[in-house]
């Protein structure tokens, strides 16, 4: 399974759409609601947990999501570490479930792959000084290819 969060962000005009029973019925994907903020004829924001047989189902519900107009952006885009406070004791590797956080030997230095996070948050309150972030109410300037 292939299992990644997304925040979506669609127009006023899409929220009356059925568009999460498309992305089961049609291209075979799961999902979890994790975080909803939609009113009738308002943008509205969705933090989802899509989950397919493969990344191309999950990439293909993407582009169809796209189609009409709602944006899409990996959760993990808003986890950050803030290097000037974390000191390097592991703690966030031994929670990670896909390794995005490891230590790097022979140097014990804790390495974030930001590409391989999925967005959980786990690591987020096990750090002791709270190097880890989740920012989702932030706007953030993003990199064009996260939101699209």
């Amino acid at each position: 399974m292939y299992t990644q969060i997304y925040i979506l962000r669609f127009p006023k005009d899409t929220s009356d759409k059925p568009f999460i029973y498309k992305l089961v019925k049609e291209y075979d994907i799961e999902f979890n609601i994790l975080k909803a903020d939609i009113l009738l004829q308002r943008e509205g924001v969705m933090i989802l947990e899509l989950k397919g047989s493969n990344k191309a189902s999950v990439e293909a519900g993407l582009t169809f999501l796209k189609s009409l107009g709602v944006k899409t952006e990996r959760l993990a885009t808003r986890i950050r570490r803030d290097d000037d406070i974390c000191f390097q004791c592991g703690a966030c590797t031994g929670i990670c479930p896909v390794g995005a956080l490891y230590l790097r030997r022979p140097e014990m230095e804790v390495i974030f792959d930001a590409e391989k996070c999925t967005g959980c948050s786990l690591c987020v309150p096990i750090c002791p000084v709270r190097a880890m972030e989740l920012a989702i109410d932030r706007d953030w300037v993003l990199p064009e290819e996260t939101m699209a």
